[in-house]
């Protein structure tokens, strides 16, 4: 468990309650009901605003792309669109959800992969900048409109990440193109009439050492220099890709901003000038980074199980709420919510209601004593909560509520059970 001496913003200590953005989590809980997302609105911004100025300081150029993937209720992408950010998508879907927030046409990329033929008819009508992942995609493309402007997502064959199911580049990912099939794809864009250029990578996710960056970009000027002198092109943008991490475990440290800005954004200003590409704009991705710390998961105990070997907490929020320990095995703090001066005293598991042994929000987790109708929070769940949530096991979905200046305001429905229902037919 975090110590409460640790709490930083929006969390606070409010004689052992938990605040969050300034509001009581138990007052929440009690207007909401539990499972709860809570996300403030004031996290957002301020996370939007260090990393961007932390990156204008060495480049004037710089757009920040949300990666929609990491939580694309609309209010989330309100906030940053209103922001400046753009957006950073991987389908059709969120492509329609970032015009519904704002997002004009010229702010919004696409980046996908295995992407169908009438995927590419919707985005290609859309006018989004479209990045290519293969030469397959540029080609069924070509054949359905030549758009003003393209991009290829280069595998720059070095990847990092905080899982290997999170590593997007190197020998055995399956995203971009390698230099040699992205030169002939530049050429072919270019023989179609293409008028505009982009370039695109992406190393992966979870990422807190900033070298993994420092080593593929300068892999990715080199091969924007060597597309820029044998197809003839200028890159209007150069996109970095995002993937910075975010401290989930008490060791983690968090990304160095400043150590980024100067190991990687000023040296990027000098290549680009050493290599006659222009003044391109340089363009990242934080999805994680943005969200991930600017929400919680309120979750009520319902039981407390005893067993000759094991001390469990049975929660109201499972795998189908929170995957990502189950998936990935993540650690996430829990902070019991109405006991923050408690000394830990016990250890436990907490585990959700979901008909399988692998669900489990924690193991090995020193608390204090738990009774039934605790309310615990799980920290760090902005990013990937939500999003990556189900209907496993005929659950409803969970509540969103949004904070803002010290009032709460729901922002996405508790499911109901007719909601399980929804779409479906019985056949005759």
């Amino acid at each position: 468990m975090v110590k409460t001496k640790k709490l930083r913003e929006p969390l606070e200590d409010r004689k052992g309650s938990l605040f969050f953005d300034g509001v009581s989590v138990k007052e929440l809980a009690q207007k909401y009901d539990t499972p709860l997302y809570v996300v403030s609105e004031k996290r957002i911004r301020d996370n939007y605003n260090r990393i961007y100025d932390a990156l204008i300081r060495n480049y004037k150029y710089v757009r920040l792309y949300y990666a929609a993937k990491a939580n694309s209720n609309l209010a989330v992408l309100k906030i940053l669109q209103s922001q400046g950010a753009y957006l950073d998508t991987v389908s059709p879907g969120e492509v329609f959800m970032g015009l519904l927030s704002g997002y004009t046409q010229d702010r919004i990329m696409f980046t996908g992969t295995s992407v169908r033929n009438d995927e590419l008819k919707v985005l290609a009508d859309a006018n989004v900048t479209i990045n290519i992942d293969s030469q397959s995609e540029l080609d069924r493309l070509l054949k359905i409109a030549v758009p003003p402007i393209v991009s290829v997502r280069i595998n720059p064959e070095i990847g990092a990440g905080h899982h290997s199911h999170c590593i997007t580049a190197g020998p055995d990912s399956k995203f971009g193109l390698w230099a040699e099939e992205a030169i002939q794809a530049y050429a072919i864009a270019k023989r179609a009439r293409v008028e505009r250029f982009g370039i695109h990578m992406h190393i992966g996710s979870g990422i807190l050492e900033v070298e993994p960056y420092v080593l593929a970009i300068d892999k990715l000027l080199s091969i924007a220099k060597r597309i820029h002198e044998e197809v003839g092109i200028e890159f209007e943008f150069i996109d970095i890709g995002g993937g910075f991490g975010v401290p989930y475990k008490p060791e983690d440290k968090e990304f160095d901003l400043l150590e980024f800005a100067n190991k990687v954004v000023a040296p990027f200003k000098a290549k680009v000038a050493e290599y006659g590409l222009g003044k391109p704009f340089l363009c990242i991705e934080p999805g994680r980074y943005l969200v991930c710390d600017a929400s919680i998961l309120l979750t009520e105990v319902n039981t407390v199980k005893v067993t000759p070997s094991k001390k469990f907490i049975g929660v109201d929020a499972g795998f189908n709420t929170l995957v990502r320990p189950t998936m990935y095995g993540s650690y996430h703090p829990i902070l019991v919510a109405n006991k923050l001066g408690v000394a830990n005293k016990e250890t436990y598991d907490v585990v959700g209601p979901i008909c399988e042994s692998g669900d489990a929000l924690a193991k090995d987790r020193e608390m204090p004593a738990i009774e039934e109708g605790d309310l615990l929070a799980v920290l760090n769940a902005g990013a990937y909560g939500f999003s990556m949530s189900s209907q496993y096991n005929s659950r409803p979905r969970a509540a969103e509520v949004l904070i803002r200046q010290g009032k709460s305001f729901l922002i996405r429905e508790r499911e109901q059970l007719n909601n399980l229902t929804a779409n479906q037919r019985a056949a005759d």
